[in-house]
């Protein structure tokens, strides 16, 4: 079998090199894979109302496209196009019938946006998670890691059939849709990835642990380390590794693994590669080619087109919404260290449109990226400009210093004093001194952000800390029906979801 594992890491070395010689000139890139959805969306209804064929036709492809076609949110997408594919009708953003919808809410909506996915979006979500996988060959990783399973934790691939079309969550169409070849190192299989309870999946991969060699794990950290506890405590073993002693490679994405970390090494045996992944129900963003690199590569060849919207005062309001006429960049207009509200244009037919994601360039050489939170998920109440990377690092950096296992956690902005505060929920298990904790995460927060240190001066007056039991978290998700696969936690509370938050509390009396 070592033979099997050394001939298939040769062959992800060999097309390993592919991926390096077509991202020399990423704007290059972008202007081709503009070219090709264009051309491929030219006799679609968007495409004739738009005159993609008038666009294709001028010598500056980009600048033509971003002056005719307007920038989209979900709700104009699917007013004014979604919703006839979604009744059935073909070529309205992109060729033919939309076969499959993936449904989202992401973590700033109640309701749940249905998102198209065609056979091309597969294709590309496909080649781009073989893309990923060729980089571990660069990896000093033995040759039979190559022959062991792969266990994807993903959404249910009984994906919900109205007579129109199939919905459910992307992993589960994704899952449903792998190549018969990789099927082989696939976990947990195509009965248990069917299940649509999520306890009885966990409890299926529980039972079915000790029977698989398992070396490459995915999924969300707040739904893996649960998986990872459950099956400890099934099997009375010390970690994961005396179950799965082959596992060296995490992939993880969602939200950032950072406030997860501790926690979850704590339930291994030896140390693992840690990639991150922005896989997106719009499409594959971007990965993690390298595990010492801060961001991740952006995937700019294979059916996506990006646009750029400096995330500022300018282009969005104090609750996150984009104006009408916003600023765009492509890729060889933006800047290291600038954060941008990110427009995809896609070959599931988005067109212009945003995501809620706003991410930060690391590494421009290698167009490597960070996500450092959502257009609604920033504090600015007064000035502070808190962003979601900033709670994360915080959570981190306090979390170490005390010793403290912090899993979840959330915060709000209220009114107070006549000025501001922040309202932060944190849930950890462990015993720790609310009042260290409050000076801790405030100290921290000041050091991370300038313009925070400003207004704790000024108007934001007070930070308040609840520590929760973790468990808190999760029931409220459970009630929700945002249980297992890509759902997380908010890291913000805003509106309807923070009301709801605080009935919650209030009918089961936590504090």
């Amino acid at each position: 079998m070592a033979i099997l594992g050394a001939i298939i890491k040769r062959t992800f070395e060999l097309r390993g090199s592919l991926p390096k010689m077509r991202r020399v000139n990423g704007l290059r890139q972008q202007q081709k894979v503009l070219k090709k959805l264009l051309t491929k969306a030219e006799f679609t209804a968007f495409g004739e109302h738009y005159n993609f064929s008038k666009i294709l036709s001028d010598a500056d492809v980009i600048h033509a496209f971003r002056s005719a076609v307007p920038t989209h949110d979900y709700n104009s997408m699917y007013k004014k196009w979604w919703y006839r594919s979604l009744q059935g009708e073909k070529d309205v953003c992109w060729p033919k019938k939309i076969k499959y919808f993936a449904l989202s809410s992401g973590t700033s909506e109640s309701a749940s946006k249905s998102i198209p996915v065609t056979k091309d979006m597969i294709k590309a979500i496909v080649k781009t998670t073989s893309n990923q996988l060729t980089c571990q060959a660069k990896l000093d990783l033995p040759k039979d890691h190559f022959e062991r399973k792969v266990l994807m934790v993903g959404g249910s691939t009984d994906l919900k059939y109205n007579g129109v079309y199939y919905e459910g969550d992307l992993s589960g169409i994704t899952t449903g849709n792998v190549p018969f070849y990789a099927q082989n190192f696939s976990k947990p299989g195509k009965e248990i990835s069917k299940q649509k309870d999520w306890e009885k999946k966990l409890d299926e991969i529980t039972k079915n642990a000790p029977d698989w060699d398992i070396g490459i794990i995915c999924g969300v950290p707040a739904w893996i380390q649960i998986l990872f506890q459950r099956i400890i405590k099934e099997y009375k073993v010390n970690n994961i590794h005396d179950i799965w002693p082959n596992l060296k490679v995490y992939v993880h994405g969602g939200v950032s693994f950072a406030p997860y970390k501790k926690g979850f090494e704590k339930l291994l045996g030896k140390p693992l590669m840690y990639f991150d992944t922005y896989l997106a129900s719009e499409g594959f963003v971007a990965f993690q080619d390298r595990p010492e690199a801060e961001g991740m590569r952006m995937v700019l060849d294979i059916g996506i087109f990006y646009e750029f919207v400096p995330f500022n005062d300018k282009n969005f309001d104090s609750d996150g919404m984009m104006v009408e006429n916003p600023q765009t960049l492509h890729i060889g207009e933006v800047k290291e260290g600038e954060e941008y509200a990110l427009l995809l244009s896609t070959c599931s037919g988005a067109w212009r449109y945003l995501i809620g994601d706003v991410v930060k360039f690391t590494d421009l050489k290698n167009y490597e990226i960070i996500i450092t939170g959502r257009t609604k998920h920033f504090l600015s109440l007064c000035g502070e400009h808190l962003s979601q990377d900033n709670m994360n690092k915080a959570i981190e950096l306090v979390s170490k210093e005390l010793n403290i296992d912090i899993k979840e956690f959330t915060v709000t902005g209220i009114a107070f004093e006549g000025m501001f505060a922040h309202h932060w929920y944190v849930g950890t298990d462990d015993k720790v001194d609310v009042k260290v904790l409050k000076e801790l995460l405030d100290e921290k927060l000041k050091e991370l952000n300038d313009d925070y240190k400003v207004e704790r001066i000024a108007a934001l007056k007070d930070v308040i800390v609840d520590v929760l039991p973790v468990d808190t978290f999760y029931e409220f998700m459970r009630l929700k029906g945002k249980v297992g696969a890509q759902n997380k936690f908010p890291r913000v509370l805003k509106n309807k979801q923070l009301h709801e938050w605080k009935d919650y509390l209030m009918l089961n009396k936590i504090k």
